[in-house]
């Protein structure tokens, strides 16, 4: 101990003793304790009960608003209305065909184009993310194009390819690219440059470092991309039915809309809503199946 410290010392015992105060023990180092947790945000806790309540709550404010004439049903049909309005298009059909193939012209064009943006939307994302002038070249356009509404471009699709079922799939596969092609590029930006210098020094070949590295790492976003595509592509399903159409949901409701059939728009936009929970709860499952480390890493 140095003389300064020393002094220090009795310094502080003088004081403690004129004053009467007990010296202050040596600092002990307290143990540091170890927090962990198995997740963070709402990973890992069930939200299936509060969405309940929440569908619940949305019904019966629904009820709530018509039984007392909040809302006049021309604006705001009662849920019994729709209920009885579903039951007799699908027993009788609407506009000359049935709710089947209502549903079945829709599906079709969906799938149809879904089909073809993710061939096309994959392979250009993978492409933007691994080759600076790929990038260069097609960012800007796709920047252009993806943020406008697909009903500004409509008018195109129908003077270029005509009123046939050519446009209205075009019209969709557009409206659902952009996302799974940015989606794509995402996923290889974000991986780890250890990774690809932990691969090649091991010997792998550029085929291997995609099949192995690049591909898994980013399939995670594209999974996701088209997850958010489906969405968009049924958002877009009733503009794209605008084109001369005779069968399809989205011309069941334009078609109500016009002679102010409510609890028919009701049916229509609810078997939309229905479709799109179904293809998001669907490629939950594929991500779920496919890259069950999401969220976990």
């Amino acid at each position: 101990m140095t003389e300064i410290t020393q002094s220090i010392v009795l310094r502080a015992d003088q004081v403690h003793a004129q004053t009467g105060t007990p010296a202050r023990p040596p600092s002990v180092a307290r143990p540091v304790r170890t927090v962990e947790i198995t997740s963070f945000g709402i990973a890992g806790r069930p939200t299936a009960v509060i969405s309940l309540v929440t569908a619940v709550a949305i019904l019966l404010t629904w009820w709530a608003t018509s039984r007392f004439g909040l809302v006049s049903p021309l604006f705001l049909p009662a849920p019994a209305e729709v209920v009885t309005q579903f039951a007799n298009i699908y027993r009788d059909g609407y506009a000359g065909a049935s709710l089947g193939e209502h549903l079945f012209a829709s599906l079709f064009r969906i799938l149809t184009a879904a089909a073809i943006a993710i061939s096309l939307a994959i392979p250009v994302g993978l492409l933007m993310g691994v080759n600076h002038v790929a990038k260069g070249v097609l960012d800007t356009p796709i920047e252009f194009y993806w943020p406008l509404p697909p009903l500004s471009y409509l008018p195109l699709m129908i003077i270029w390819l005509g009123i046939g079922e050519t446009s209205k799939i075009t019209l969709l596969t557009l409206a659902m690219f952009a996302p799974i092609c940015l989606s794509a590029q995402a996923g290889v930006r974000a991986l780890a440059i250890e990774r690809i210098n932990a691969a090649r020094t091991l010997g792998a070949s550029r085929f291997q470092l995609f099949t192995d590295i690049v591909f898994p790492s980013a399939l995670p976003e594209i999974l996701t991309g088209i997850r958010i595509a489906l969405g968009i592509g049924w958002g877009t399903l009733v503009a794209a039915e605008l084109i001369a159409s005779t069968r399809g949901i989205g011309f069941m409701i334009m078609s109500a809309a016009q002679f102010l059939a409510t609890d028919v728009v009701f049916v229509g936009i609810f078997i939309i809503a229905a479709c799109a929970f179904s293809s998001a709860a669907i490629i939950r499952l594929v991500e779920t199946a496919l890259v069950p480390w999401k969220g976990r890493t």
